[in-house]
């Protein structure tokens, strides 16, 4: 029985051939970043990094471990060690189901920056994906995409919403009070 999971298909890639993405909203403080040096240096690398494969610029566009990627970039040692070569599982998908990978990947161990998951929050939406879709795919509860969407400050995230009336203009009340 064959399994399709990239898990069971990594291969090694020429760290020059990857690239970061342009809307990863992870952050890994530099205490963080030193264990997981040490942790490089000790183990290796014990997980692959997830990438979109770009046969038109044949580069690997990183969807998650971009800071497993900084290690080997900024590590001489760990570069030398791995002779330059990056495990890569790849994933075939279009880039809304690749930033809501990562996003999944990020949060189920980390930390994001508000204003970058707010600006994610934006692309879906601008991508057409519904308040549900994100919540569905990001794991995200409506008052938490509410949030990241008032952040961006952008009316037309809130197209999908129906407000209440909040209070009535008196010049309203006075009209109904002369009728």
């Amino acid at each position: 029985m064959e399994n399709n999971s990239p898990a069971y298909h990594v291969i090694a890639v020429p760290i020059e051939k990857i690239k970061p993405n342009n809307y990863n909203p992870n952050t890994v403080a530099p205490p963080e970043m030193r264990l997981l040096y040490d942790s490089i240096r000790a183990d290796g690398y014990t997980m692959p990094i997830v990438c979109y494969y770009d046969a038109g610029e044949d580069t690997y566009i990183i969807v998650d471990g971009f800071h497993r990627y900084r290690v080997m970039l900024e590590h001489q040692d760990i570069y030398d060690r791995e002779k330059g070569m990056m495990p890569v599982s790849v994933i075939n998908k279009p880039l809304d189901q690749r930033m809501a990978s990562t996003i999944r990947h990020n949060r189920a161990r980390g930390s994001h920056d508000v204003d970058l998951m707010s600006n994610i929050v934006k692309e879906l939406h601008e991508f057409g994906r519904s308040d549900e879709w994100i919540s569905k795919h990001l794991g995200m509860d409506k008052d938490e995409i509410l949030r990241l969407k008032q952040i961006t400050g952008l009316a037309a995230l809130f197209k999908e919403i129906e407000f209440g009336r909040a209070w009535v203009p008196v010049e309203e009340i006075e009209d109904e009070l002369d009728e």
